[in-house]
């Protein structure tokens, strides 16, 4: 009866594998765990029963587990890659003077036993018969007792110990802020398996996939700490913490040493958590009466501007339900913990000693994460531009309404330049690039939150601001609580525009080609007209928007078709008189045109006035140079 009535109060969720593609499916899990947590040894026991839904057209003989703990370890592959980058994480490393010379050290290396993190699997069962198993750093791999059917449901069942590290990164014990406890990715989680196969790749640097399903998880802890998380608590009267309703006092006996908290989390992917002894807990309501809660310190120094912030976190929430769709859950927490932010279901783990605009910041940012990977669940170790591209793309607009600069300024001016920079460089690898093959950490993050940002930015200029809107919106309507692909958002495009996509998704994310046009002549075709030439000296096609600006102070729009899109954008300057001009096919390295006045009554011409194409040279963009 009760699971009944859970389902009854979120009707959205048989909107689950609403994904339009022909063929689709998606795999299921039910989660059932049961935790005890030592708070002086950072110790936790647990059990664990999955109910896994095979819902592919293939049988399987093997699952697969992420034991992410384990990364925490000295000879880890996360440690090992630490110590080979020439650029690592400077918080996951100690930097100090040896013969004279900057040594960064591995902060895994030097962890002791009490200070790892691990999980160790015992009595793996498959509907009550043991499997074999074997543990290859963070992933368990497991040979079924029997294999599992099209369409079948097994159920699998573990007991699971764990020691929370010492916290190096994302997770962890005793943060740089003192959290207590910033429990993500801290249990045995089922690795996905789709379309592509198992997704079974070891904790090394970076972000994470997982199948959707519903949580059931009861956590047993010292009665003096409040938690934080994913899903809904389904005792907080008997809890209380601040969670209980108006009215209710919650009176724990004094020989109470702990309590147990029963959270339910539905159509998830995920499940994180955050517990401090010293934690305040605030909630007010947000748009469509969304609980948000704020977990933080009991810092004099940060109070302020935690409690300034909890009315913009609602301003947030309006924003994106606005521009992307209506949030889906009915709670979101904010909580302080982990080593900066990231995004989990229902809730973000950020740092809290910040200023008051970068705290906004950052909770605008992951934040924005629970539509772009969280209901959106993208692969984001394949395709990390698209949650971390279009979650800095939708969050920078919401920051520019919420905390508005003090000069209007375009809000995605510094994704362009760092990717400028980057494609500069010579160090630039393709967005197709897996997120823990990037050469440098550096290239990582300026490709998957820049890149990736300037994607949806340039994609606006290419089919015109208003149809980008409405791809935004479409798209999370038609793949919510699914895992769109790349060639998701680029039909989604192409079917609110009519253009053809291919092209630009093709060079923009498989190669490191560059968009780079240039203005090369403009000269007197005769005594009353100019003839224009623009040269392409980049690989990357583009459609060109060109303003004429003339010495009597009117304005001309002309608009160079990419013939490759089959398509031509409307004039987007209304004030203004727009002239489509003949296609400019790739092949040829230059265009020729003419305008119809004399040299010398033009005062500029200039390729992409708004500056939302990513040309890597924009000095020769404008006629005359700038001198």
């Amino acid at each position: 009866m009760k699971k009944i009535l859970l389902l009854s109060l979120f009707p959205v969720f048989v909107l689950a594998q609403n994904n339009p593609n022909p063929g689709y499916w998606q795999q299921h899990v039910d989660y059932k765990m049961e935790v005890n947590m030592d708070v002086k040894k950072f110790q936790y026991k647990g059990k664990q029963e999955i109910v896994y839904t095979n819902n592919s057209p293939d049988t399987l003989h093997k699952v697969f587990y992420h034991l992410y703990n384990n990364a925490f370890q000295p000879g880890s592959e996360m440690d090992a890659r630490l110590q080979a980058i020439s650029d690592p994480d400077k918080r996951m490393v100690k930097t100090f003077k040896k013969e004279g010379k900057d040594v960064k050290e591995s902060r895994i290396s030097t962890l002791k036993p009490n200070e790892i993190g691990y999980l160790n699997i015992a009595n793996f069962k498959q509907d009550g018969t043991e499997a074999k198993i074997k543990v290859v750093g963070t992933i368990l791999e497991v040979t079924l007792a029997k294999p599992i059917l099209p369409k079948q449901k097994t159920t699998l069942s573990l007991d699971f110990d764990g020691q929370v590290p010492l916290q190096i990164r994302r997770s962890g014990r005793l943060s740089e802020e003192g959290v207590a406890l910033s429990m993500t990715q801290w249990y045995p989680k089922l690795c996905e398996y789709d379309f592509e196969g198992w997704h079974a790749n070891p904790y090394i640097a970076r972000e994470f996939h997982g199948v959707w399903g519903n949580f059931d998880v009861k956590i047993t802890i010292d009665k003096n700490y409040t938690i934080g998380g994913t899903g809904y608590l389904q005792n907080k009267n008997e809890i209380g913490h601040g969670y209980q309703d108006a009215g209710v006092q919650v009176v724990h006996p004094k020989k109470t040493k702990n309590l147990t908290w029963h959270f339910y989390a539905p159509n998830v992917h995920d499940f994180a958590w955050g517990a401090d002894n010293e934690f305040i807990h605030d909630m007010i309501l947000g748009p469509n009466n969304v609980e948000l809660h704020f977990l933080y310190k009991n810092k004099k120094e940060n109070l302020e501007n935690w409690k300034k912030m909890q009315p913009k976190t609602a301003e947030l929430l309006a924003f994106f339900n606005e521009n992307v769709g209506a949030y889906p859950y009915k709670q979101y927490s904010v909580i302080q913990g982990g080593d900066g932010g990231m995004e989990y279901g229902m809730c973000t783990l950020i740092t809290g000693n910040r200023a008051f605009g970068s705290l906004v910041g950052v909770t605008a940012h992951e934040m924005a994460h629970s539509w772009f990977q969280f209901v959106l669940a993208t692969n984001e170790t394949k395709h990390e531009w698209m949650d971390e591209g279009f979650t800095s793309y939708i969050s920078n607009l919401a920051m520019n309404k919420i905390l508005p600069p003090k000069k209007p300024e375009n809000p995605f001016e510094d994704a362009y330049k760092n990717y400028i920079y980057l494609a500069k460089s010579g160090k630039e690898q393709p967005l197709s690039t897996h997120a823990d093959r990037y050469d440098l950490n550096m290239a990582y993050g300026i490709s998957a939150y820049s890149k990736g940002e300037v994607f949806l930015a340039q994609l606006g200029y290419i089919i015109g601001q208003e149809n980008l809107n409405k791809t935004i919106k479409r798209f999370y309507n038609e793949y919510k609580f699914t895992h769109p692909t790349p060639n998701d958002i680029k039909r989604v495009a192409e079917k609110v525009s009519g253009a053809n996509l291919d092209w630009y998704l093709l060079d923009w994310t498989l190669t490191t080609n560059t968009i780079d046009y240039a203005i090369k002549e403009v000269s007197e075709a005769n005594a009353t007209n100019t003839k224009v030439i623009f040269e392409r000296k980049g690989r990357m096609p583009m459609p060109l928007d060109i303003l004429v600006e003339y010495t009597d102070g009117t304005k001309e729009f002309f608009y160079i078709p990419n013939t490759l899109m089959r398509w031509e954008k409307p004039n987007p300057y209304a004030e203004i008189k727009g002239n489509t001009l003949k296609g400019w096919d790739w092949a040829y390295p230059s265009f020729t045109f003419e305008i119809a006045i004399p040299k010398d009554k033009i005062k500029s011409i200039t390729i992409d006035p708004e500056n939302l194409m990513a040309d890597v040279n924009k000095e020769d963009n404008i006629f005359p140079k700038k001198q």
